[in-house]
């Protein structure tokens, strides 16, 4: 989903409180993480975030914003993959104050997931979790964004549609003096990242 059909999801869940929700999520997340590469978006065994890891990326070359680009952490990723691609769940046990460990899963996270993260947020890492009603999971977040099937009021909403709006919204969501990029300016950098640099007419 491109930013553009993005910000039209926005549009037509505006009065259910998601908007809301999501963006301050997102500013949270823009507040907890400090430096690139300190994101640190980690899933399952089974279901890896790989979706938001691109979104993330994008609303990072996007708004100019480096802290956005996330480190897709793995389970066990191939032998052979790039580096980019190679970040093994060791890589949360050197997390630190102004990281950010986040959490993206739809079952209930497994035990070894909890404790890397119950480890992670001793050590000063702010831990995130978009979870859908993993108890376990929300106790030990200091945010969690919660999506269950009986609170998406609309068909268009979903948990992966609901990812699409996080990310959105944390390339709105610079804190302190950075000023907020307007939509009208992202979708206009979108557009120039996706078209390139357009040869002169004769």
């Amino acid at each position: 989903m491109d930013t553009a059909r993005v910000a039209l999801l926005r549009d037509l869940v505006s009065s259910t409180g998601w908007v809301e929700r999501t963006q301050t999520f997102a500013q949270v997340m823009r507040r907890s993480t400090k430096d690139p590469g300190g994101l640190l978006l980690v899933g399952t065994p089974e279901d890896e975030p790989w979706h938001l890891a691109a979104h993330l990326t994008d609303e990072s070359r996007i708004s100019g914003i480096a802290e956005l680009a996330p480190t897709l952490v793995r389970w066990n990723p191939p032998v052979g993959a790039p580096p980019h691609l190679a970040v093994t769940m060791a890589r949360l046990e050197h997390a630190r104050r102004g990281e950010t460990v986040f959490v993206v899963s739809e079952e209930d996270a497994p035990d070894p997931l909890l404790e890397r993260v119950a480890d992670a947020r001793k050590i000063g890492a702010t831990v995130l979790a978009i979870e859908a009603g993993d108890v376990q999971l929300q106790e030990l977040a200091h945010e969690s964004l919660t999506i269950v099937t009986a609170d998406l009021v609309v068909p268009e909403l979903s948990f992966e549609s609901i990812q699409h709006l996080v990310s959105l919204a944390a390339g709105e969501a610079a804190p302190g003096p950075r000023a907020r990029t307007s939509l009208r300016d992202r979708l206009a950098r979108a557009l120039d990242v996706i078209s390139g640099p357009q040869a002169p007419r004769a």
